[in-house]
């Protein structure tokens, strides 16, 4: 007790000092705030990203910054003294009956302990909030925006950015965060690249995140699907082309995703541009036999191989960004762009294929311009149906903002897809009939390998009136 007396006592008498003081007022400061703000974040009422950025970021760091000035003033006040010769030799002793020395005693063990659980707090806050969708895709808003923009209205819009980037684990969480100091520096630097470069590099093996909620073994079988298109007509003339996808999976190695990932099955490639569109060498592994297959004369160090995992067919899963035909059927479809009016396809076409230097540039031309179109064309038109051309033109505008960032220079197909084999060369990067092993033997481009086309191009395509599915309905 003695000595915990003897170092106790200097301790209080070096406290007294402005720097130790102004460390007080910052943590009480601080711990007043978050207590102001508790209410709403128990609540998750706390949405927008530059408030949590104040909230969970700034507010903890000027906490803990308070926290720390306590004992640097202390040191400062000791070695001040020291040089000056004024530090006492002996310091008046503490009488641990002193109703004072309690009180004192008392303050300090509770501050402690609430100190604790509010620094614990603030911790727990800021690493959560830091792995939120608004966080990532709103605090450096212009750099994100094409990203979080995409997010918002794919079929993952509701599950977190970490869950796909960094998944379980306090590794992969801890690279992340590294990773995030050099990309903040960037954005501060103004030096990122325009665009986001793609495929990311060392993003986490697909079986560690995606195959956490799409287990492999349980893909989905054989899928229907209607591919619905409007001419470039004046009635804009719908069609359908209707498929049957042969997806596959589980344990067998039949249908798309059993002949790549299936039990046995290993595929390994080698690209030879950054955005993995040139693939020139596949090395095929089933039931323990392997088959190379290369188009021209490519060897490639084992290093240089990639193992094949869900994001290389499906590497738009949530960051999707369409070409303008088919974005313009999708809104044809749900009747945001009207269907009856004349050419509304082509026009609408046409008008997002231009080029615009800035969002405010499309904003002032696009709706004016599809006016214009129908105004100088189709007068009559114009003055019947001059709600259904403000509101499509609006929706073509949208259309634009939802795919084209000119700021972080993303345009109609800056980033492939690579899904399918329509607008991208997708499947055809490897199934082009020119990959070819020893002996002959080639990677196929059979349609029926991966799909039957039941219906090409048709009005009314009799396989969706046999299942009961009316065409006219879209």
């Amino acid at each position: 007790m003695k000595s915990l007396r003897g170092w106790l006592s200097p301790l209080v008498y070096l406290s007294n000092n402005w720097i130790s003081l102004v460390g007080v007022v910052v943590v009480t400061a601080a711990t007043v705030t978050w207590m102001v703000f508790l209410p709403i974040t128990l609540r998750g009422g706390l949405l927008h990203p530059y408030f949590g950025i104040v909230v969970y970021l700034l507010l903890p760091g000027i906490f803990v910054s308070g926290l720390v000035l306590i004992p640097v003033g202390i040191y400062w006040n000791r070695r001040r003294q020291k040089a000056k010769g004024s530090f006492p030799s002996t310091f008046p002793p503490l009488d641990p009956r002193s109703p004072e020395l309690r009180k004192l005693a008392a303050f300090v063990m509770v501050t402690t302990f609430l100190n604790i659980i509010i620094a614990s707090q603030f911790s727990y806050s800021a690493v959560r909030y830091m792995d939120t969708t608004a966080f990532c895709g709103q605090t450096c808003h212009v750099v994100m925006q094409p990203e979080f923009t995409a997010h918002q209205r794919s079929p993952h819009s509701h599950v977190e950015c970490v869950n796909c980037h960094i998944g379980p684990g306090a590794s992969w969480f801890v690279r992340s965060k590294f990773s995030g100091v050099g990309q903040l520096i960037a954005v501060f630097l103004n030096n990122y690249p325009r665009p986001i470069p793609v495929p990311v590099r060392n993003l986490r093996p697909a079986r560690e995140t995606c195959e956490t909620c799409h287990w492999r073994q349980k893909f989905a079988e054989d899928r229907l699907r209607d591919i619905a298109t409007y001419g470039e007509d004046e009635q804009n003339t719908l069609s359908h082309t209707v498929l049957m996808l042969h997806l596959g999976g589980g344990p067998s190695r039949t249908g798309i995703h059993g002949r790549h990932l299936g039990q046995g099955v290993t595929v390994r490639y080698y690209a030879s541009d950054e955005k993995r569109q040139t693939i020139p060498y596949v090395e095929y592994t089933s039931a323990g036999t392997t088959t190379i297959f290369t188009s021209g004369n490519v060897k490639p160090a084992p290093s240089q191989l990639r193992e094949m995992d869900c994001i290389d067919c499906h590497n738009r899963p949530t960051h999707i960004y369409q070409m303008p035909a088919r974005a313009v059927d999708d809104a044809m479809l749900t009747g945001e762009l009207s269907s009856s009016l004349p050419f509304v396809k082509k026009q609408a076409v046409v008008i997002l294929k231009q080029s615009y230097a800035t969002e405010s540039d499309a904003v002032a031309r696009i709706p004016a311009a599809f006016e214009d179109f129908y105004r100088n064309n189709y007068p009559k038109v114009y003055g019947q149906q001059r709600d259904d051309i403000t509101r499509s033109g609006k929706a073509l505008l949208t259309i634009f903002q939802h795919n084209i960032f000119p700021a972080m220079k993303v345009n109609w197909g800056t980033y492939p897809n690579n899904l399918g084999h329509t607008d991208f060369d997708g499947c055809f990067r490897c199934h082009d009939e020119q990959h070819a092993a020893q002996g002959g033997k080639t990677i196929t481009q059979d349609c029926s390998a991966c799909h039957n086309l039941l219906a090409s191009d048709e009005k009314n395509p009799k396989i969706l009136v046999d299942l009961g599915i009316s065409p006219a309905a879209k």
